[in-house]
């Protein structure tokens, strides 16, 4: 372009990935019935992720209003608790709850993310609008909007994701959350294609926030919040755009000044299938274990060994760890971990703990577990290499594998066998499997928070599909506040 375009003050055409990414978020109608009980079954598993992170003070420090007392009457309310906010100080409450402890849905390409992030925005926006419409006579949102809102945030995070890696320019993943909650609450809110566009361009222009807090050596709490600060500004930006405020139609492509070439190294996102509803039908969950998404089958591989090496650690010599290039890139870590942020983006502590104790948990990630001397002696032992086979397996797009396998040899010279898991439990080759567990989750988190009675209605509620899927939101909610 030349010198004179880039002074010209004329107006272009919105970039197309606005223009998409608005459309679909107005327009596209969702027929895919597995994309809608996949998504119910988010909404329980992305539920008993916040519902457990209310058992850790870090978590509840963060919660409530801003300032003490600044509560909204009628505005969201906030599972769980009886906070009852402003729908963007509600959208970061919920989001960071659900963040936590690392335990919700995962997406892996070329970026990874956590699409479920986005019911943050999603459940408090959809409360408002639900108890507004109730206390004006009209008709609230229901359960099934809700759903909808889920898979539409879900495909434009994930889609998005499959041919641009944003942690390859150093910016963090929840720079997607910020867009496709932008996108979806806006839609909600009634905006209009132009709106959406105006709301998105912005969600975009606000850059991304930096990796560094989930990696060596300032690994830190702020990956347990940086999605809800990302859905809540989202919900932000969608409120902005209803009230008139103006987008900026070449945020993305703009010469020198435009996203591209700022921050993607001039390179235009690249997308190689429309938005639908694939992201939620292949999403992966996170059952089992409390753990960044790379390491799960290396989780499932050290609990398969445990009871080979159990009273043994002593005896080892080494441990050898395969895992995919993401995971080396990511979670390889050696030396001092100094938090439980720092430790569940370790490949070595989360599979250490397994192969000492048998289990992997949120708790074991607090220093009372952390300092169980045995446990950094047998991560100074590991030895992490990738797989060319589980790095091809994880980008295929009929595929979409997390290999992991863990071989523990001792220094008498005998070994244990070599332990490999191609998909983990959450994997959708493995559903059958994995939704009595998922449901088992979600009814261990209600117990931990609810009384008996309400445990019973929660779940009650959760049992039929076509009436959950009627219920007014407000009336939803309602059920997972506790008094």
């Amino acid at each position: 372009m030349s010198h004179s375009d880039i002074k010209s003050a004329k107006r272009p055409d919105p970039d197309q990935v606005l223009v998409d990414i608005a459309e679909y978020a107005c327009g596209f109608a969702i027929e895919s019935e597995v994309a809608y009980d996949t998504a119910r079954y988010c909404l329980m598993d992305t539920l008993a992720c916040g519902f457990q992170a209310l058992a850790y003070p870090a978590c509840r420090r963060l919660l409530g209003p801003i300032v003490p007392g600044a509560a909204m009457a009628g505005g969201a309310r906030v599972p769980g608790t009886s906070y009852e906010l402003d729908p963007v100080r509600a959208a970061f409450n919920i989001g960071a709850m659900i963040r936590w402890l690392d335990f919700n849905d995962t997406w892996l390409a070329a970026e990874w993310g956590h699409p479920s992030d986005n019911l943050g925005g999603i459940l408090a926006v959809a409360d408002y609008l639900s108890r507004k419409a109730a206390a004006e006579g009209g008709e609230p949102l229901t359960v099934r909007d809700v759903l909808t809102a889920m898979i539409k945030a879900h495909e434009i995070q994930g889609v998005t994701a499959l041919e641009n890696s944003y942690n390859r320019v150093g910016l963090d993943h929840v720079i997607l959350v910020r867009v496709a909650s932008t996108a979806v609450t806006a839609a909600m809110l009634g905006g209009t294609r132009e709106q959406v566009i105006n709301a998105v361009s912005n969600a975009w222009i606000d850059g991304g926030a930096l990796r560094t807090y989930r990696h060596a050596p300032n690994t830190g709490s702020r990956k347990s919040w940086a999605a809800g600060d990302a859905t809540s500004r989202a919900v932000w930006h969608a409120f902005n755009a209803l009230r008139g405020e103006m987008g900026y139609p070449s945020a993305l492509s703009a010469p020198r000044w435009g996203f591209y070439d700022v921050l993607f190294k001039g390179k235009p996102f690249a997308y190689n299938q429309p938005f639908g509803s694939y992201v939620m039908e292949n999403v992966l969950f996170k059952i089992s274990f409390p753990a960044e998404f790379h390491a799960q089958t290396a989780v499932e591989c050290a609990m398969q060994l445990h009871p080979q090496v159990d009273g043994r650690t002593e005896e080892i010599e080494k441990v050898v760890i395969e895992t995919q290039e993401p995971g080396v890139r990511i979670i390889d870590k050696t030396g001092p971990l100094a938090n439980p942020a720092d430790r569940d983006h370790c490949i070595q502590y989360m599979a250490a703990i397994p192969l000492i104790f048998g289990r992997l948990t949120a708790e074991d990630y607090e220093d009372e577990i952390a300092s169980d001397p045995r446990v950094d002696a047998l991560r100074d032992r590991m030895e992490v290499r990738e797989n060319p086979k589980f790095t091809e397996e994880y980008y295929a797009a009929d595929k979409r594998y997390i290999g992991n396998a863990i071989q523990v040899f001792f220094k008498d010279g005998s070994s244990t066998e070599r332990v490999q898991v191609d998909y983990p439990i959450g994997h959708r080759k493995r559903r059958v499997e994995g939704i009595p567990v998922l449901v088992r989750k979600f009814e261990k988190s209600v117990a931990d928070v609810f009384p008996a009675a309400q445990c019973r209605r929660i779940e009650a509620m959760f049992s039929d599909t076509r009436a959950l899927d009627a219920t007014p939101v407000n009336e939803f909610v309602a059920r997972l506040i506790r008094n």
